[in-house]
């Protein structure tokens, strides 16, 4: 039996990604026809079929699933082999486009941007922050920036350092007229600021005390998808909000906003850089992973 080409289990893992003929030929510069009779070729010479076809949607079988769960790490280690002869061609250049919300960006600000600049003069960083969750990949961006949950499984992620606590915070009018509540059961009894996901729901708050863990359907008397809104809603004295503690440490220090339910925020995330496993890495990105990767070793 002839083994497939590089080409064709390229092809595959764009279709499967993708689940789309149109999707995976937009990225890989071809024509949707074209793929298709490549897959079918593709599934002749292994003998198994590796995709369920209707004529509205794409989806890997059993198999390929298996084969694509080893294709991603193979791939991808195939880049890195690749870029890593890209320092003998001279000095590393190019763009990089990033995508982050707010907070996300301001730890790339902080940390990466500025060893990434000394490091590599010649790369231009491009960062869009905004909250809401895009496909990096339609929307034309190289990465992202995301908190670990909320990065799609088929994506490589990058930590950049420690996950980062959650914590719940009031502005000090606000516990002084509506008390300060002494579990998260209290919270019930409270005015809080709800958190937007991008996908539309609710984000639950997460709790946990001697083992004892706890999700609650905080009751929301405001709604905002931005955690420096909700941060200002809190100074406000809007309610309570819980939120990332690098978003609320400003007001903390400035003694806008005190932290209530301490003891019951062990919750943390972590933050990571994330990439589409399946597309070959340009040096300029592979150069701004390689510090995002040595900066988040160091926090």
């Amino acid at each position: 039996m002839p083994k497939p080409s590089l080409n064709d289990l390229t092809a595959f893992v764009a279709v499967a990604t993708h689940r789309s003929f149109r999707g995976a030929a937009d990225e890989l510069g071809t024509a949707p026809s074209t793929l298709s009779h490549a897959m079918r070729g593709l599934e002749e010479r292994l003998g198994v079929r590796l995709l369920n076809r209707t004529t509205r949607s794409v989806a890997p079988t059993e198999a390929g699933f298996r084969l694509l769960g080893h294709l991603q790490p193979a791939l991808a280690a195939l880049d890195d082999a690749l870029n890593g002869v890209a320092s003998f061609r001279g000095k590393v250049a190019g763009t990089v486009r990033l995508n982050a919300p707010r907070l996300a960006a301001a730890l790339l600000v902080r940390g990466v941007l500025p060893a990434m600049a000394e490091r590599h003069p010649d790369v231009t960083v491009d960062l869009v922050a905004e909250g809401k969750l895009i496909d990096i990949v339609s929307g034309g961006f190289d990465a992202g920036v995301r908190l670990m949950g909320s990065i799609p499984r088929d994506m490589i992620a990058v930590p950049l350092g420690a996950p980062l606590r959650f914590l719940c915070v009031a502005s000090p009018a606000y516990l002084k007229r509506a008390g300060i509540p002494k579990t998260p059961d209290d919270l019930r009894h409270h005015r809080c600021i709800g958190h937007r996901l991008p996908g539309g729901r609710l984000y639950r708050w997460e709790f946990e005390r001697a083992g004892q863990a706890l999700t609650i359907d905080a009751p929301a008397a405001v709604v905002l998808d931005d955690e420096d809104l909700m941060v200002e809603a809190a100074v406000r004295g809007l309610g309570i909000a819980y939120v990332l503690a690098p978003a609320a440490a400003p007001a903390l220090k400035a003694k806008q906003l005190r932290e209530v339910l301490s003891p019951w925020l062990q919750y943390a995330e972590g933050v990571a850089v994330y990439y589409p496993g399946h597309r070959k890495v340009p040096p300029a990105l592979r150069a701004f992973l390689d510090v995002a990767r040595e900066v988040g070793k160091r926090r």
